[in-house]
C-alpha cells in the first residue's frame, strides 16, 4: 500500500539511495600500467621491488581485520572458490546453478570490490557494499563450486560464519563508525567515544602512539579493564632485545585498569618482516638498509619509535629509483582519528614529471611567504623534501590515493623533513572523464573540464602535498618546559592578543584534534592548493602560460566546487556524520565560497532532461582572483591559527559549522544530497600487477582491466602459502569474534 502512495520521483529516489550499498555491474575497472617503468629497472632494483611488494601485500591483509568482523572470512571464502576455478571456469557452474549472466557479473564485481577495498566497506566513503544478487543465488553458487565439492564441511562452516553479515544492512552496519554510529574493529563493540578519549589520555601518559594499536574493553568483577594491542610479530609481553624496558604490562589509570600487549596480527607481521629482510639484500644504499632494519624491528616488536627511526632513514634516501613506504600510516578510518590503517607501496620514479616537482620544491621558499598567515606561524626553516612523480607497481591497503605527503609524524615533519609523491599512473586512469558522465556542470563548461581536469589536478596535488601538508608550524612546549616560539611576542592574528595555547609534552595534532584532525588538515591543504594555483610562477612550472594557465585555474576551482557538492554522498544524515575526510573538506570549501557571495559561486536545483532532480553549479571565473581569493585567504588563516595554537575548541566550532548539512538556509543540502545519490558514479577500481621470481630474474605478471582480472591478480598473489595464510586469517578472525558483539 505504501509504495502506491509515493510519487514516481520519490520512489526512484528511495531505490537509488539503496543502490549506494551495491557496486554497479558496469563499474570502471582499469589496469594500473607500470610495465615500461618496471622494464627500465636493473635486475637488483627488480628484486628489491619484488620483495618490498611481497611485504606490502602480506601486510595489507591486516586491513581485513581492521575493517569489519566479517571481512577476513569473506576474503578466505572467495580465495578458496577462485583458487579452484578461475572466473571463466566458474561461469558455467553459475549458469547451471541458476544464476543469470547479470547475477554472475554482480558476484564477480562484488568479489573484485572486496579485494580492491580490502574488506566489505568502501575505502572512499566507508559505506558497506553487499552483493547485488539474491542471497540464495550466491549460496547456490558456493555450493556448486569445486571448492565446496572438495571440502563441503569446511566451506559450509565458512559460509555460515559470514553470510549473515555479508548481506546485513542494519543501520549500524551501513557504515564504519564508533559505538552506535557504525562498525569498527579498531575498538571492541562495547567502546564509545568516551572510551577512545580515555585510552588516548592513557597512551599519551605512557608516550605510546596509537598508530599501531587497537582497543578492547572488558568488564572484570564490576571493574572496567582495557586491553591495548600493539601490532607485532612477537607476542611476548616481557622486555625484548632492542628495548631498554617493556612498554607492555598492566597499569592503573584514572581508576581503570589498562593492559598493553603485543601480538596483534602476529602471523601477518611475521610475513612482512620475512620479506623486508629479503629486500635488505638488494638495497641500493646504507639508508635503505637501515630503513628496512628499523621497519623490521617496528613490525617485530610493535614499536612506533622504530618506525619513526626507519622514516628518518627514508627521508634521507633522496631520489631513489624504487620508492616505497610501509606501515600503519593513515588514520582516516579510525573513528577517533589516531589509529593508522596498514598500507605499503612500491613505485618507480617518473623522471620527466619529477623534474617539474623539483622546480616546485626549489620555488617553495618564495611561495610559502605568500600564504595568508604571519611568518611566526610558518616553520622556522623549510626542509626541502624529495618530491617525485611515481608509477605505482604495488599499493596494498584499502585504496590508492593520487598523492601522498609522509611521514605523518609531526615532530619529524617539523624538524627533519618529509617526502611528497604524486602517483602519475593512478592520476592518468582515475581522472579520465567521459562527457556523458559529467554531472552538475553547465554544457559550456564540460569540454573545458575534460581538457584541463588532469593538468589542473596535477597542479592541485603538487601544491596540496608540498605546500599544504608541508607548511605551517605547531607551537610546542616540550617536557622540559622549552618553547619552540616566543610566547611573549607572538600575536594571534584572529584575536590580536598574545598566543595563549599550544601543544604540551607528547600531545600531537592527531591526539588533540582527534575526530576532525584528518578532514581539517585535508581542508587546509586543499585551500593552499586553491590559493597558490593563482600564482603565475606556479602555473609556469607546470608548463601553463597565458590563456591555458587561466583555464587551469578556472577548472581547478570549478573542480573543487563540484567536488564539494559530490561530497554529500559521503554524509550520513541519520548519525549526522561524515564518512570521508577529503570529501568533507571539499564540502566545507564549497560552503566558504558560497558564503563569499557576490555571485562567485551559483548552486541551484533544477530538473534534468530525464525529468529527474538535478543540480547546476556555476563559477564566475572573473571573480576568482578577487572574491574567491579573499574568501580562501581569510578561511585559511583561521585554519592555520587554530592548528598552530592547539585551539581545539575554536577550530572545531568553525569546522563543524561549515560541515553542517541541513535543509534550512539558502540551500537545502539534505535534498541536494538525494540528488547527488541519484546521479552518482561509482569510484573506479584498479587491477595491479604481480611480480614473481623466475630463475635469477623477476617477471612482471599483468592482468586485464576487468573484475575477472582483478580477482585473478589476488588469487595468484598468495599462491605459495595460500592454505596456511587462510588458516591464519580465520584463526585471527575467530579469536576476536566475541569482541564485536
Amino acid at each position: 500500500m505504501l509504495r502506491s502512495t509515493l510519487s514516481p520521483v520519490l520512489t526512484f529516489r528511495l531505490k537509488m539511495v539503496d543502490s549506494q550499498y551495491y557496486l554497479p555491474n558496469d563499474i570502471g575497472i582499469s589496469a594500473l600500467d607500470c610495465s615500461e617503468a618496471f622494464r627500465l629497472l636493473s635486475p637488483q632494483e627488480k628484486m628489491y621491488a619484488h620483495y618490498l611488494s611481497r611485504a606490502s601485500w602480506y601486510g595489507g591483509l591486516a586491513v581485513l581485520l581492521q575493517t569489519s568482523p566479517e571481512s577476513a572470512n569473506i576474503f578466505v571464502l572467495l580465495q578458496r572458490i577462485f583458487r579452484k576455478q578461475t572466473p571463466a571456469q566458474l561461469e558455467q557452474v553459475a549458469t547451471a546453478a541458476g544464476l543469470s549472466s547479470e547475477e554472475y557479473q554482480a558476484f564477480l564485481v562484488y568479489a573484485a570490490g572486496l579485494y580492491a577495498n580490502m574488506g566489505n566497506y568502501k575505502s572512499f566513503g566507508d559505506t558497506k557494499f553487499i552483493p547485488n544478487l539474491p542471497k540464495d543465488k550466491l549460496k547456490a553458487l558456493v555450493w556448486a563450486s569445486q571448492a565446496f565439492q572438495e571440502q563441503p564441511a569446511e566451506m559450509e562452516a565458512l559460509w555460515d560464519s559470514c553470510s549473515c553479515l555479508l548481506y546485513s544492512l542494519e543501520n549500524r552496519q551501513k557504515q564504519l563508525g564508533l559505538g552506535d554510529k557504525g562498525i569498527t574493529t579498531y575498538f571492541s563493540g562495547n567502546c564509545c567515544l568516551e572510551d577512545a578519549e580515555l585510552a588516548q589520555k592513557f597512551l599519551d601518559s605512557k608516550k605510546l602512539s596509537a598508530y599501531n594499536t587497537r582497543l578492547f574493553k572488558k568488564e572484570d568483577g564490576g571493574k572496567t579493564c582495557y586491553e591495548v594491542r600493539l601490532a607485532s610479530a612477537v607476542q611476548k609481553d616481557c622486555a625484548v632485545d632492542g628495548e631498554c624496558e617493556s612498554c607492555c604490562g598492566s597499569f592503573s589509570f584514572e581508576d581503570k585498569e589498562f593492559t598493553v600487549k603485543r601480538g596483534d596480527y602476529s602471523p601477518i607481521m611475521e610475513k612482512v618482516c620475512y620479506y623486508l629482510e629479503k629486500a635488505q639484500t638488494y638495497a641500493a644504499n646504507e639508508n635503505q638498509r637501515k630503513m628496512l632494519e628499523e621497519y623490521t624491528r617496528s613490525f617485530t616488536l610493535g614499536s612506533i619509535e622504530a618506525h619513526k627511526e626507519g622514516s628518518r632513514y627514508w627521508i634521507k634516501d633522496k631520489g631513489p629509483i624504487v620508492e616505497s613506504y610501509i606501515g600503519f600510516i593513515e588514520s582516516y578510518r579510525d573513528p577517533f582519528g589516531s589509529r593508522g590503517e596498514f598500507e605499503g607501496f612500491v613505485a618507480v620514479v617518473n623522471k620527466a614529471m619529477s623534474e617539474r616537482f623539483a622546480k616546485l620544491v626549489s620555488s617553495a621558499e618564495v611561495l610559502l611567504p605568500e600564504l595568508p598567515w604571519p611568518q611566526e606561524f610558518e616553520k622556522d626553516t623549510f626542509l626541502k623534501p624529495d618530491f617525485t612523480s611515481l608509477d605505482v607497481l604495488t599499493f596494498a591497503g584499502s585504496g590508492i590515493p593520487a598523492g601522498i605527503n609522509i611521514p605523518n609524524y609531526d615532530d619529524i615533519r617539523q624538524t627533519e623533513g618529509f617526502k611528497n609523491v604524486s602517483l602519475g599512473n593512478v592520476l592518468a586512469v582515475a581522472y579520465a572523464t567521459q562527457k556523458e558522465k559529467l554531472t552538475f556542470l553547465e554544457e559550456g563548461d564540460k569540454d573545458l573540464f575534460i581538457k584541463w581536469k588532469g593538468p589542473s589536478f596535477e597542479v592541485q596535488v603538487g601544491l596540496h602535498e608540498l605546500l599544504g601538508h608541508g607548511s605551517g608550524k605547531l607551537f610546542v612546549q616540550d617536557d622540559k618546559g622549552k618553547f619552540n616560539f616566543d610566547q611573549s611576542k607572538v600575536i594571534n592574528p584572529e584575536t590580536g592578543e598574545p598566543v595563549s595555547s599550544w601543544y604540551r609534552g607528547s600531545e600531537t595534532w592527531d591526539s588533540k584534534f582527534s575526530t576532525i584532525a584528518s578532514s581539517y588538515e585535508e581542508c587546509r591543504a586543499e585551500c593552499v592548493g586553491l590559493y597558490l594555483c593563482l600564482n603565475k610562477q606556479v602555473l609556469s612550472i607546470f608548463g601553463h602560460e597565458g590563456q591555458d594557465a587561466d583555464d587551469v585555474v578556472y577548472i581547478n576551482w570549478l573542480s573543487m566546487v563540484r567536488a564539494g557538492l559530490l561530497g554529500l554522498e559521503f554524509y550520513t544524515p541519520d548519525s549526522k556524520s561524515w564518512r570521508q575526510a577529503h570529501m568533507q573538506a571539499r564540502f566545507v570549501i564549497l560552503r566558504v565560497l558560497l558564503e563569499a557571495g557576490e555571485g562567485l559561486v551559483g548552486l541551484e536545483e533544477v530538473t534534468g532532461e530525464d525529468g529527474k532532480p538535478d543540480a547546476r553549479i556555476t563559477l564566475d571565473r572573473s571573480k576568482i582572483p578577487t572574491v574567491g581569493k579573499n574568501a580562501i585567504h581569510r578561511f585559511l588563516c583561521k585554519l592555520q591559527v587554530f592548528k598552530s595554537t592547539a585551539d581545539v575548541e575554536g577550530g572545531r566550532a568553525v569546522y563543524d559549522n561549515y560541515s553542517t548539512v541541513s535543509d534550512t538556509g539558502a540551500h537545502n543540502f539534505l535534498r541536494l544530497r538525494e540528488t547527488v545519490l541519484l546521479r552518482k558514479e561509482a569510484r573506479k577500481m584498479f587491477v595491479q600487477a604481480n611480480t614473481r621470481i623466475s630463475g635469477d630474474s623477476v617477471e612482471l605478471v599483468e592482468y586485464e582491466g576487468s573484475a575477472a582480472g582483478l580477482i585473478r591478480s589476488f588469487t595468484e598473489r598468495f599462491q605459495d602459502d595460500a592454505e596456511q595464510l587462510e588458516s591464519s586469517l580465520l584463526e585471527l578472525s575467530k579469536q576476536d569474534a566475541p569482541c564485536w558483539c
